[in-house]
């Protein structure tokens, strides 16, 4: 069923919900923001994602109004605005699912015209000023109908995440909730539990930290509250992927240990199935990640303009960059890209951006 967004609400001017509104108002969709928070507001407004929502100047009710509020806060937020007649059409961007309907439901709130959604984008930062208008491109969006949910709201939140560059996803909340907890939920509260030895680290440890342990913890710097919400509403789901990884971990130790062929046996199995496991993580256009992808170092300037110098100069030698890694230092004037290239054109680009100056390892 066709619809096209015009307008749109967007209630709560975080991260999510400053980037949705970016992305709408690159696509010319007319925005109102919304915040509890009058300077949070008045940030994503400065952006540039939209203007303050004004009920009595709005006129007739938007497409669509979008809920970028805490876990806990969604029914109360949804059945007010609601209530309120905002939207034609009301979704929400909860990284949990099934406790929110529950909590919808119990409210009373109008499911016919909500379609509970999750946009899987996201970064370490938080508020409006790390917003960013591409952050879904690429990305699912979940979308988790309640069986209430008529096929005209459905077609609008469908439309909505595509236009912010996503690809919608359509699966039910408990199936959601169980997902978000192995691929998100879970991985963070292991990286902070990794992140968490580096408080005892001295100097000298913390010193040689370099990409792999930035890499396994980059998620940790995450706000913790926020956090521990999220977790709360999924925890049993998070907590069964916990006791697993936790068994994973109890059983190396003991191996490591024990220092005998055993042993060495169990470490080798839980490294070469963690490698199985990255190696099933969808990578480029949805696809399982190809690890015959072939890797080019090549080192960069700190300055400015290097790596765009340096993606201008693999283009105009017509290499496609598959996939991409900075490696740097702190203290250094230097850093690494790794390029992942096709295996055919590595030979050829290593020589062409060598001949050019650039300092190129193979």
């Amino acid at each position: 069923m066709a619809t096209v967004i015009q307008r749109a609400i967007v209630v709560g001017t975080g991260l999510i919900g400053t980037s949705i509104a970016l992305a709408l108002r690159e696509k010319s969709v007319e925005v109102a923001l919304s915040d509890p928070d009058p300077a949070t507001l008045d940030l994503a407004c400065e952006l540039g994602a939209g203007s303050a929502l004004d009920p009595a100047a709005m006129g007739a009710p938007a497409d669509v109004a979008v809920i970028a509020a805490p876990p806990g806060a969604v029914g109360s937020v949804l059945r007010d605005v609601q209530d309120r007649g905002l939207a034609h059409v009301y979704t929400d961007c909860a990284s949990v699912k099934d406790s929110v309907v529950r909590q919808t439901t119990r409210l009373g709130c109008d499911l016919a015209t909500y379609v509970p959604g999750h946009p899987m984008g996201g970064r370490e930062q938080h508020g409006p000023s790390a917003a960013r208008a591409d952050l879904f491109l690429g990305r699912s969006w979940a979308l988790c109908p309640t069986g209430k949910s008529d096929s005209q709201a459905v077609a609008t939140v469908v439309e909505l995440a595509r236009l912010c560059g996503a690809e919608p996803l359509t699966m039910d909340a408990a199936q959601h909730d169980s997902a978000v907890a192995l691929i998100s939920h879970a991985p963070h509260v292991a990286a902070s539990a990794v992140a968490a030895r580096m408080v005892s680290g001295d100097d000298t440890a913390l010193a040689l930290a370099g990409q792999g342990v930035r890499d396994v913890t980059r998620v940790a710097a995450g706000d913790p509250r926020m956090w521990q919400e999220i977790v709360g509403h999924n925890a049993a789901p998070v907590a069964d992927i916990l006791e697993e990884v936790a068994a994973d971990l109890t059983a190396t130790a003991r191996a490591l240990r024990a220092g005998d062929e055993s042993g060495a046996r169990t470490v080798l199995g839980l490294l070469e199935r963690g490698r199985h496991g990255h190696d099933r993580i969808p990578g480029k256009r949805g696809a399982h990640r190809v690890p015959g992808y072939a890797t080019l170092p090549v080192v960069i300037p700190d300055e400015p303009d290097s790596l765009a110098r340096l993606f201008a100069a693999v283009g105009a030698a017509g290499v496609n960059i598959e996939d991409v890694r900075i490696d740097h230092s702190p203290g250094l004037p230097v850093g690494v890209a790794q390029l992942y290239v096709q295996p055919e054109a590595l030979t050829e680009l290593a020589e062409v951006l060598a001949d050019q100056g650039w300092s190129v390892h193979t």
